[in-house]
């Protein structure tokens, strides 16, 4: 059986030093935020605070400086990341696109492309959703259906994707889809990339799609002979399975994964006070160690990112069990309290919990299902 296994991040006393000015920053820009504000720090879309965010150079911290970068590492970055994240800073602007989108740019992305694009994500100006999900197909990006046929000039798009966060907001997708016919034998091959330009772009629609909670932040977006110029190819032709599952394990590995309903952690203590019972002590302990641990696997992946390994199986792991941390969060906080939430309620406690139990089933869902990402896993250890 292979391992798999999390070396030491290295040391980073320059990620650390900045952890306090970051500290600082968001006390400051998030002081009129109440709880259940906070609590959306994913899909909390203020274009005010990413351009300022941009502003003090923490986007797009790791690119080089000439695409509008600032050469940090990625320790440092994940500082930004983490602190934002943790005081429940609305991220959703910009956050796809320094996640992932401009690395992927960065990478494979012609020259114009990334002079085009790198600096304004930097500034904190440009928004990306991800066109990877499709219907009736869950997390299996090989089953994709939506085809990019050539025409004189580019391509015609054909095909519908689902889950779409933000497309309603978003400059730009990258988009995964067949450019060649379905081989049997090989489901990943006859798989590209483009980048569509989602203001400019005719022939697509874009259809809301509703949260239990009644939030629009996912879409579902059909592509009816859309036509994307030369150009819009990001990478090569038919290495869109290499491209996107190395693009994976930037989004799947970050302190998001088990971060999403540190809030709520944040309120219940709050809520116990300073001498809570042996059982809530005894649960807020347990919850510690698994955040401690995350913590630990997740900055040794941001390491080895750094190191230029594209560590898929690992990011899977801390996916895994980040999720299935944050969904058991609003459970074992309804177990310590004995009150019930409603959406209407303005006590800051009930209020996040509301919030994160409408939210919760998601997490195991949004990057990658459970089932998924175990059977990646799994075949990282050689098991299948």
């Amino acid at each position: 059986m292979n391992a798999i296994t999390f070396p030491k991040p290295p040391p980073s006393p320059e990620a650390e030093s900045l952890r306090l000015e970051v500290r600082e920053f968001l006390r400051v820009e998030l002081a009129g935020r109440d709880a259940r504000s906070k609590a959306e720090s994913w899909s909390g879309h203020d274009a005010e605070f990413s351009r300022k965010l941009g502003a003090k150079g923490w986007i797009g911290m790791t690119w080089p400086k000439q695409y509008g970068g600032h050469e940090r590492s990625a320790l440092e970055r994940y500082v930004v990341m983490e602190e934002t994240l943790a005081a429940g800073a609305p991220v959703s602007l910009h956050w796809v696109a320094d996640r992932q989108s401009g690395v992927q740019i960065l990478k494979i992305g012609t020259e114009t492309q990334k002079q085009k694009i790198l600096p304004k994500i930097a500034a904190g100006e440009c928004c990306f959703c991800i066109g990877m999900s499709e219907p009736d197909s869950g997390s299996d990006l090989a089953s994709t259906r939506t085809k990019a046929t050539r025409v004189q000039g580019g391509w015609l798009v054909n095909g519908t994707k689902l889950w779409t966060s933000s497309a309603h907001l978003a400059d730009y997708m990258i988009l995964f889809c067949r450019t060649g016919s379905v081989d049997s034998t090989d489901r990943h091959a006859g798989t590209t990339q483009f980048l569509v330009d989602m203001k400019t772009t005719t022939g697509m629609q874009i259809r809301p799609v509703h949260a239990l909670s009644g939030a629009h932040h996912f879409n579902e977006v059909v592509f009816t002979d859309a036509f994307l110029p030369e150009d819009a190819l990001l990478g090569t032709e038919g290495a869109g399975w290499k491209q996107v599952t190395g693009e994976l394990a930037f989004e799947r590995s970050g302190p998001e994964r088990f971060l999403s309903t540190f809030g709520l952690v944040v309120e219940l203590m709050r809520v116990l006070g300073r001498d809570p019972s042996e059982r809530a002590a005894i649960a807020l302990g347990r919850l510690q160690a698994h955040f401690i641990t995350l913590r630990r696997m997740s900055r040794s992946i941001s390491g080895m990112l750094q190191q230029g390994l594209e560590p898929a199986n690992h990011a899977a792991m801390v996916k895994d069990l980040g999720t299935t941390l944050e969904q058991e969060i609003p459970e074992i906080a309804r177990t310590l309290i004995a009150s019930e939430p409603t959406a209407e309620t303005t006590e800051d406690f009930l209020a996040v919990l509301a919030h994160s139990m409408l939210h919760a089933p998601s997490f195991s869902l949004r990057g990658g299902t459970r089932e998924i990402l175990r059977g990646m896993i799994a075949r990282g250890l050689g098991l299948r």
